[in-house]
């Protein structure tokens, strides 16, 4: 179903306009880009505080080794013991080629030279799960010497970092989405003014206009050249109707008197052939008198939005009423009309009138196209919160691409022309469905027309059968 002009009552969402999705793929790269940062300059930290132990551990390494002179279990085990004794921050080792514990204040440990971080601490003392880095150096007899220092900073540093990172990164998601959302709602906000004021003049209000901020921001250039672009309009809009008003009572005055010169003709005595003349200008004058008629009440909906003597009708009463009006109609034709009314009645809000008018312009179509012998039904049924009332017959129907310039003023196609009428009854129909906020479509029947009227119903007003 198209929507109709001056239906469009839905309001953008933040969350899927483009403002938002522009501020949220920035929020994103900056996300990524103060992520990548905080790691780099933690790994940084990281980097700089391991150095810094495994020169502590290096340092004192070296000192133990220098002291006992030769890398052997005899001469560092005395230089081991004093260690333990007068450097409670380090963790000591010092093992035989057997693997046994020769001084030391650690559990044994397997063997394994070079750079190496514990788990746990191996405390003769008191066992704990402190992380130890230190370096193990095989000896010239064998021996294993272990040098190691309290890990438990690089640790606690570690997990600082990843915390920092977790919260850093909620908090750049959390400003970046606030940001996006209050900067969204701001650009909406103008949008939505844009489009308001877009919808009020589609509805007939051509004298609204953008609103200017008088930051001569964007938004007011962008107003001020659409508020030019609306005066145009509504100045051309004016003088175009203007033109048609003085058309219509300039001429139908003139063409009024002609009537009356052409009656007070007719009174007299004419031969035969003067008389159809006569006649014949007659009935062309009252087909003139009702397309200027026709055209201005036109007009006059067109630049309208509010319905008439609007009040709540009974959809069933309305084909009812039509249905009896015409069958008759049909019938002198050779054709036939069947009524099935709804299941359930509904109530539309609208101009009695004017709703007949529908109908009776949808049914002298029908008849005035269909041949001898075929069969026009009526019918309503609820789709939704709209009354979906439909008219269907079995004649030669319309082309699918013609389907809509049918709508189009005095727009007649070729195999038409022979029936009487003006070219505005559809044009009249579609006017008058829009100015009840429904809309109009023409199907196929298969074979022949359907054509469908979707028009609001009356909120809680739907009467039960």
């Amino acid at each position: 179903m198209t929507r109709q002009p001056g239906s469009y009552t839905h309001r953008l969402s933040v969350l899927r306009s483009s403002s938002f999705r522009i501020v949220a793929m920035f929020a994103c790269c900056f996300v990524i880009s103060g992520v990548t940062v905080i790691a780099l300059s933690g790994s940084h930290s990281l980097h700089l505080l391991t150095l810094q132990m495994q020169h502590a551990v290096t340092n004192e390494r070296d000192e133990a080794l220098s002291d006992a002179r030769s890398p052997d279990i005899q001469h560092l085990q005395p230089v081991i013991s004093e260690l333990v004794k007068n450097e409670p921050g380090f963790h000591y080792l010092l093992e035989d080629a057997q693997g046994q514990v020769v001084i030391g204040n650690m559990l044994r440990l397997r063997p394994v030279p070079g750079w190496r971080t514990l788990a746990w601490n191996h405390d003769i003392a008191a066992p704990e799960h402190r992380p130890v880095m230190g370096y193990g150096l095989m000896l010239h007899d064998g021996g294993y010497l272990f040098v190691g220092i309290n890990a438990k900073p690089l640790r606690t540093l570690h997990h600082y970092l990843w915390a920092m990172l977790a919260w850093s990164a909620a908090g750049f998601i959390v400003i970046g989405i606030s940001g996006g959302f209050v900067l969204s709602r701001l650009v909406l906000g103008k949008i939505e003014t844009i489009s308001q004021t877009a919808r009020d003049i589609m509805r007939g209000d051509m004298s609204r206009r953008l609103p200017l901020n008088a930051t001569n921001d964007e938004f007011d250039h962008l107003a001020t050249s659409l508020n030019a672009m609306l005066e145009r309009n509504e100045s051309l809009i004016a003088s175009v109707r203007q033109i048609t008003d003085d058309i219509a009572h300039d001429m139908r005055r003139p063409l009024a008197h002609l009537g009356q010169h052409l009656d007070d003709v007719a009174q007299g005595r004419l031969a035969p052939a003067q008389a159809e003349a006569l006649a014949e200008a007659q009935n062309n004058l009252d087909e003139a008198l009702e397309i200027f008629s026709s055209l201005l009440k036109l007009a006059q909906m067109e630049a309208d939005d509010r319905v008439p003597d609007s009040q709540n009708l009974s959809v069933r009463d309305l084909l009812a009423a039509i249905a009896e009006l015409y069958r008759p109609i049909l019938e002198d034709r050779g054709q036939a009309l069947t009524l099935i009314p709804p299941a359930q009645d509904m109530t539309v809000p609208g101009n009695r009138v004017l709703l007949i008018q529908i109908l009776a312009n949808l049914l002298e179509n029908a008849t005035n196209h269909c041949p001898a012998g075929s069969t026009v039904v009526m019918s309503a049924t609820m789709s939704g919160a709209y009354a979906l009332v439909t008219i269907a017959d079995n004649g030669p129907g319309i082309p699918a691409e013609e389907r809509e310039r049918v709508f189009e003023k005095m727009v007649r196609l070729d195999r038409s022309r022979s029936v009487p009428g003006t070219g505005l009854g559809l044009s009249m129909v579609r006017a008058i469905v829009r100015l009840h906020k429904g809309q109009i479509r023409l199907l196929d029947n298969q074979p022949g027309l359907r054509c469908e009227i979707r028009l609001p119903t009356a909120p809680a007003l739907h009467l039960e059968t």
